[in-house]
């Protein structure tokens, strides 16, 4: 990771956030796309760092971890 970057959300701010990377998430499997191996591997990178920023959000835990 390049930087760090820290915002305050509230609670609904945060779902709201979730949601959006949720449809984020549903367009980029939805693209239609060339069937390489390198396209592929970049699609599910990217979908990865969608999931770990997900998780992120919805913890609780600044560091990640769910309590």
């Amino acid at each position: 990771m390049d930087g760090m970057l820290q915002v305050e959300l509230t609670t609904q701010e945060r779902d709201m956030l979730v949601r959006g990377l949720r449809y984020v998430r549903s367009a980029i499997m939805l693209e239609l796309r060339d069937p390489t191996r390198d396209d592929e591997f970049r699609r599910s990178l990217l979908l990865d760092e969608i999931q770990n920023l997900s998780q992120r959000l919805e913890s609780t835990d600044p560091l990640g971890v769910r309590v």
